[in-house]
């Protein structure tokens, strides 16, 4: 099995409803099992039943809060209108160089053309190195080295040429 094809597995089961997967070969086994957060629906359940209570405060803070929300919202928004976003192709550990005690990948500001390395995300103990697939130049690192990234994280800005 290659890794393109271990790649469009993942996905399938992040789409999917499956909770765990295992698939054994001759040549290989895998074993992919997806975690389901559920203490934070409780958490929003609790609020729920106290927000009704101050009937008269909370109309007088959901103005207040409102209009600062949606002025923070534009700005992100204009700013990010012309620039396009690496994302992560598969789960796994986000890697900006090759190893410890080299350089990275690439540095805001770099110039990137399309199929430049430009990180590695390990999944089950294999180093794949993601490609740029636009050229430009980085202007914003969204992800801190060796932190654990989901599919279809957001990587990397780049201003396109």
């Amino acid at each position: 099995m290659e890794t393109k094809d271990i790649q469009k597995l993942i996905d399938f089961i992040s789409q999917s409803g499956l909770d765990e997967v295992n698939i054994e070969t001759s040549e290989l086994k895998l074993a992919i099992k997806r975690y389901s957060n559920a203490a934070p629906v409780a958490v929003q359940a609790q609020p729920a039943y106290v927000a009704p209570a101050p009937v008269v405060a909370a109309p007088a803070l959901a103005p207040v809060a409102t209009p600062a929300a949606p002025a923070a919202a534009p700005a992100p928004v204009a700013e990010a209108s012309n620039l396009i976003t690496i994302k992560s192709p598969m789960i796994g550990t986000f890697y900006r160089s090759p190893g410890p005690d080299k350089a990275n990948f690439v540095e805001v500001g770099d110039e990137v053309s399309t199929g430049k390395v430009v990180c590695i995300i390990e999944a089950m103990k294999l180093f794949n190195e993601i490609e740029s697939e636009v050229s430009g130049k980085i202007v914003k690192v969204l992800v801190e080295n060796a932190t654990p990234v989901e599919f279809d994280q957001p990587l990397f800005l780049v201003e396109p040429n």
